[in-house]
């Protein structure tokens, strides 16, 4: 498979109750007005950024008691899914997040447990 603009993040897998953040410039507001001044940005480390792949989520123990001895060892994960998704616009702590360098751009893989607020252009 050959890598385009379109396809080349197809590959990229995010693991677990992570998300994959493209940064936003920080001197625009969002269309419902959202602005996060850059003296906030510096002071308090949190940045803003597009979320462009979210993991499964939070993976659920399978009981016990759901699998007798004589059934087929068959692995099933079910997870609790995101409260982000693809597109949001997050505001997100900088000490949770781990920069990436993927095909030249820069990306912040992040926990959900530090994003503190999104914004989404559909109805919530």
């Amino acid at each position: 498979m050959q890598l385009t603009p379109d396809n080349k993040l197809k590959k990229l897998i995010i693991v677990g109750d992570r998300v994959l953040i493209k940064l936003r410039k920080a001197d625009g507001r969002t269309a419902t007005g959202l602005y996060l001044p850059p003296g906030v940005q510096e002071k308090e480390k949190v940045q803003q950024g597009y979320i462009i792949k979210t993991g499964p989520g939070y993976p659920i123990p399978m009981p016990a008691e759901d699998r007798e001895p004589w059934m087929e060892a068959e692995e099933k994960i079910r997870y609790v899914p995101l409260q982000a998704k693809e597109g949001d616009l997050a505001i997100f702590l900088l000490n949770g997040a781990f920069e990436v360098i993927y095909e030249g751009e820069k990306y912040f893989i992040v926990p959900q447990h530090s994003i503190l607020m999104l914004e989404r252009e559909e109805e919530l």
